[in-house]
């Protein structure tokens, strides 16, 4: 079986820190502390079959180029976020569909978006429900301990 681990994008990133870094691969350009988290989980456990679901590109894969800063976000739509049929597009387009696990670590706006374009995929959501610190735990004990959720 194939597993695909998602990781969620994040508000803040690095030209917050860094105004003139200029374009950024995707592994590096997210560093909120849960974005983070997700991100370093899904590079040990997955090391060869994640990517980072952007409001605003889509599915990003760790080397993908983020040009410059943005701020969309799934939760509002005044943001223009990506649509589920552009992301469908990427599906196909970047080989996703072939994965026959798909593990999100986004909260429920990720986990919503990834059901409706996975439809009849195994889908594990291992930090649905749960808020920020208990979702950071969880990593750091799974990043920790070396044993994937």
């Amino acid at each position: 079986m194939k597993t695909l681990c998602i990781a969620p994008c994040g508000d803040r990133k690095i030209w917050k820190k860094n105004p003139n870094v200029g374009p950024t691969k995707a592994r590096y350009v997210y560093t909120g502390h849960y974005a983070g988290k997700c991100i370093e989980y899904a590079g040990k456990f997955y090391p060869s079959s994640w990517c980072i679901l952007s409001a605003k590109y889509g599915f990003l894969f760790p080397d993908d180029i983020v040009p410059e800063p943005y701020n969309v976000t799934f939760k509002k739509k005044k943001t223009n976020p990506i649509t589920v049929d552009e992301l469908s597009i990427q599906v196909g387009e970047k080989g996703l569909d072939k994965y026959d696990k798909i593990i999100v670590l986004g909260g429920q706006d990720y986990s919503n978006v990834i059901k409706e374009l996975f439809c009849g995929k195994d889908i594990y959501k291992p930090l649905y429900g749960l808020r920020m610190g208990p979702s950071i735990g969880k990593l750091n004990d799974a990043i920790k301990r070396g044993v994937p959720l």
